[in-house]
């Protein structure tokens, strides 16, 4: 049996080892959450703290709780507009890259 790798493990070596990526990662996660798909957006958000940043920076950064920080990323978490906006804005400045919105007609 071939030997494989966990799929977490391997997010979070690429995006430590690939700018790139986790900026690809931070894109995901703002496009997925202004498209109605919250869940997914904090679990690839989780995944890009834990990665990039971690919770403990994070929760020093956005002065809120580390426990707080993963309940709020977690796939039943419910973090306010506030919240979510502080942790974008702490990914995002450790990850030097900023976001827009743009409209795509359909």
């Amino acid at each position: 049996m071939a030997l494989t790798r966990n799929f977490k493990e391997t997010v979070i070596q690429r995006a430590q080892n690939d700018a790139s990526f986790a900026q690809a990662l931070l894109d995901e996660a703002a496009t997925l959450f202004l498209n109605g798909e919250p869940e997914t957006a904090r679990l690839i958000l989780r995944d890009l703290v834990n990665a990039t940043i971690g919770f403990e920076q994070l929760a020093t950064l956005t002065a809120k709780p580390s426990k707080s920080l993963h309940r709020m990323l977690s796939p039943t978490g419910n973090p306010s507009m506030d919240n979510l906006a502080a942790i974008f804005q702490a990914v995002r400045k450790q990850l030097h890259v900023s976001l827009s919105a743009h409209s795509i007609a359909a």
